[in-house]
């Protein structure tokens, strides 16, 4: 029932879990301080893909998503952050939804890096990483609706997953038509393909754990059962070698009949020792 709970625009439902309200107080915190310092403190700490490249400035591909651009920037994204972050974080807990936000964050911004390599143009807001969590959400609760005010006026109501399917259709046009809005909608695009691929490989790398699990369980009993035929091969062998033994006597047997009891008291010596041992 919990996928077809409806959300509205301005009601999260429930209290902001520790990580989400972390993260509205750093980006609200790191608005204040640009406040302050200007335009300088982008190129600083904003994604610059020239220098990112060239002067190895790695770190501004997490730090760009801490600055944003304006009021009506940091709000959208830090109401999205609320309202789609908290369900996630509730379900997954506060370290795997750190380090998913940061993981779509930082993928956002190499992706974006990557096809501009030589942009000196400063990229900067959280927007790579809460669409990726978006894109869990969508996955996590497909069918659950979600009511939006279309151009602040008119509501619209859509699923989870059409919301997220068409923010990424939007996102792939308007990226490939050259941004002429002067947003990084790869960055966004990127963000949520990060955030798909990494949910992804999760399950399949669980499958694949499984699978691997259980071919090492048929293994090991395929192989303990030859084992054991084998054992069972030797002891018939012995007991026939044996009894010649009782008939005409221990000098009268075969040097290859004296080699097979000796292998069988070895095989079956060590055969108990590594039983017991287990």
């Amino acid at each position: 029932m919990d996928n077809y709970r409806r959300i509205q625009w301005g009601m999260g439902g429930g209290g902001i879990p520790d990580m989400v309200k972390y993260l509205l107080i750093a980006n609200g915190a790191m608005y204040f301080l640009q406040m302050f310092t200007g335009p300088s403190l982008i190129y600083i700490l904003g994604l610059v893909p020239k220098l990112a490249w060239s002067r190895f400035h790695i770190w501004q591909l997490a730090t760009y998503m801490f600055l944003h651009g304006g009021i009506l920037h940091i709000a959208l994204n830090m109401y999205a952050l609320y309202i789609f972050g908290s369900e996630v974080e509730r379900m997954w807990g506060p370290k795997a939804f750190l380090r998913y936000y940061f993981i779509t964050g930082i993928g956002a911004g190499l992706i974006h890096t990557l096809l501009m390599p030589m942009s000196t143009v400063p990229t900067i807001g959280a927007s790579g990483a809460v669409l990726g969590v978006l894109t869990a959400f969508a996955i996590m609760f497909p069918d659950r609706e979600i009511t939006l005010l279309l151009f602040f006026i008119l509501p619209v109501t859509l699923k989870a997953r059409t919301l997220a399917i068409g923010y990424a259709v939007i996102s792939l046009f308007s990226g490939a038509s050259g941004s002429p809005d002067g947003i990084a909608h790869f960055a966004h695009l990127g963000g949520m393909l990060v955030g798909y691929l990494y949910l992804k490989r999760g399950s399949s790398l669980s499958g694949l754990k499984t699978q691997y699990t259980q071919w090492r369980r048929r293994r090991n009993m395929r192989v303990h059962r030859e084992h054991e035929e084998e054992l069972e091969k030797l002891r018939r062998l012995a007991d026939a070698v044996l009894d010649k033994a009782n008939a005409v006597g221990m000098k009268n047997l075969t040097k290859d009949e004296k080699l097979i009891l000796k292998r069988a008291s070895q095989v079956l010596k060590n055969n108990e020792k590594y039983n017991s041992d287990l």
